[in-house]
């Protein structure tokens, strides 16, 4: 009887007022420096862990283990915020949190929900969370919720537990077979089906198998996403219930922001919809500027469609504001290659001339774009992290420079900082453990990799520091500039072994940006702004201030002589008179 159930079963007992206050939204979200990490993969809060030593720590995993909970925890990420902010990331991803199937050990991912209402006890407590977003806010950091709306966990089966898959011609919804149990007691127990039991109707589905053909647009949007069961979202009730339980986990919580996953499987009218109703109850009890990012996995016009105002309600000309941003995928899909010096340049630049024709103002383009060089999924280099059998560590700090000095709201995906090089079959290999359990990072167990001596932490530390200090690295807007290795020819980069460069502008101010891709040491001329950087005109390099360089007159422009080591970076700005 739902008079005996000792948690909460439907939406209609939610409360939607703030515990305890709001942490006020920041000011732009480019301004954050975004850490996403897996939970169960992050930190599990024991003691005594050993570091990670790469001369001496022996290899060798089960990698049975790979695809099973390893045991992080919310606790482990409260223990691991200085080293997070240490960094330099003010804003923290953390993957779903939300139950998940209590019988399946492989849904350690948390996209596979089960009760929308509950904290997987796996993970920890919705007090555990509270404290987390608490302990964070006390030190300046913001937390994004991973959420999802497109489908839920493997919580029913069609008739006979048979796979269906996607059939375009069938004449409706395939028949609804049973709700799973994991509880023999009688009636639906809190681990059986799905919660809220308002999604406990088979019309809550759309039923039609899973996909097979990811390129077709409508199976794509219609179909199971593997074995997690599609949700109608397009049913006024279903939906409702979604902007309920999330609009819940807001006001239990006091959360900054949610990133929603698999949007391009998700109708676009619905997302706006449900992003118009969460960004309304933010404002009104007072966060201003709640961050809802997406994930698409597109080109640019695929992406335009979910963002701003650009999604149109079905049925009628109303059009409600969308996302705020997406993730960049235009701009993962080029620059790995080009900072490992295996394309053209030329790439890079394309994908922000497209911010020219997509966008009115096109300086403002990058606060719709959460950036990255790698992620857990790695869909479209499975499976392999950006360090993955490369013996370059410096281009780590080149990729998340670049994320840190271009345009957009820079995201770092856990590990990244430390080096790790996972990569495999499947996307278990770049899905490592931090604290080392038993499906370490490096080939290893039971050792932790939370050394902020690594060079590659102790170098983005030092890039993010500046970008804090200099607006123009988050507003600006961006110019990549020409440049010669003889003072006279100029021109862009044809060969991906080169010193890429380019300018943020921001009112009066310039900052150059110059990356040797090249594994030897470079010394070429970079163009500046006639204007803004004067001949005669001392540049100093923010990463290191004893470096000086002066603009001079070159190829009839100015440029600056930009000396740097292989896989070096700089950061110059014109020395402010007082100074000079």
């Amino acid at each position: 009887m739902e008079s005996q159930r000792s948690f909460m079963a439907s939406v209609k007992e939610l409360d939607f007022t703030p515990k305890n206050g709001v942490f006020p939204s920041p000011h732009d979200w480019r301004d954050l420096f975004i850490y996403f990490l897996l939970v169960d993969r992050f930190d599990n809060n024991q003691p005594d862990l050993l570091p990670y030593d790469p001369a001496s720590t022996p290899k060798g995993r089960d990698p049975a283990q790979g695809v099973i909970f390893q045991g992080g925890n919310l606790q482990g990420i409260i223990r691991r915020l200085d080293y997070i902010r240490g960094l330099g990331a003010n804003a923290i991803w953390l993957s779903p949190v939300f139950k998940n199937r209590q019988e399946q050990p492989d849904s350690y991912h948390g996209y596979g929900i089960q009760n929308f209402l509950e904290v997987d006890p796996r993970f920890g407590t919705q007090e555990d969370l509270q404290e987390l977003v608490r302990q964070a806010h006390a030190k300046g950091m913001y937390v994004i919720l991973d959420i999802i709306l497109n489908h839920t966990g493997d919580n029913w089966a069609y008739p006979d537990d048979q796979p269906y898959y996607f059939w375009k011609d069938a004449h409706g919804p395939f028949d609804f077979g049973f709700w799973r149990q994991a509880d023999p007691t009688a009636g639906l127990q809190e681990d059986d089906a799905v919660w809220p039991l308002e999604l406990q109707e088979p019309d809550c589905y759309k039923r039609r198998g899973q996909i097979g053909d990811w390129n077709d647009p409508d199976e794509a949007v219609n179909g199971d996403f593997l074995s997690l069961k599609e949700l109608d979202i397009n049913r006024p009730a279903v939906l409702n219930s979604l902007i309920s339980a999330y609009k819940y986990w807001m006001a239990a919580t006091d959360v900054d922001g949610f990133r929603i996953d698999t949007v391009k499987h998700m109708e676009s009218s619905a997302t706006a919809i449900f992003c118009n109703a969460i960004r309304e109850y933010a404002k009104r009890i007072g966060k201003h500027r709640f961050f809802i990012f997406g994930e698409i996995v597109g080109d640019d016009l695929t992406i335009q469609r979910y963002l701003g105002r650009n999604s149109r309600i079905e049925g009628t000309t109303e059009r409600f504001p969308s996302l705020d941003a997406a993730l960049d995928f235009p701009l993962y899909f080029v620059l790995e290659e080009a900072i490992k010096g295996f394309t053209d340049p030329a790439l890079l630049r394309e994908r922000y001339e497209r911010f020219r024709l997509l966008y009115a103002d096109h300086g403002a383009a990058g606060e719709h774009f959460v950036t990255f060089v790698d992620n857990h999924d790695q869909m479209v280099r499975p499976y392999r992290r950006f360090m993955h059998r490369n013996p370059f560590p410096n281009q780590a700090v080149l990729a998340i420079g670049y994320l840190l000095t271009s345009q957009g709201v820079p995201c770092i995906y856990y590990g990244t900082e430390q080096g790790c090089d996972g990569g495999g079959d499947s996307d278990r290999y770049v899905r490592e453990c931090m604290f080392g359990g038993r499906w370490g990072a490096f080939e290893t167990v039971g050792h932790h990799c939370f050394d902020v001596t690594h060079p590659v932490y102790q170098a983005i530390t030092r890039i993010a520091a500046v970008r804090r200090q200099e607006p123009a690295l988050r507003y600006g807007r961006q110019y990549f500039r020409e440049i010669s290795g003889n003072g006279t020819d100029f021109g862009y980069p044809i060969d991906g072994r080169c010193t890429l460069a380019y300018s943020r502008i921001l009112d009066e101010t310039e900052i150059v940006i110059a990356m040797n891709l090249d594994t030897v040491p470079r010394q070429d001329y970079v163009t500046v702004d006639a204007h803004l950087s004067p001949v005669g005109q001392q540049m100093i390099n923010l990463l290191n201030p004893q470096q000086k360089m002066m603009v001079e007159w070159r190829g009839a422009r100015h440029a600056v002589q930009v000396p740097l080591g292989p896989h070096a970076i700089a950061i110059l700005r014109r020395q402010p008179s007082a100074e000079g």
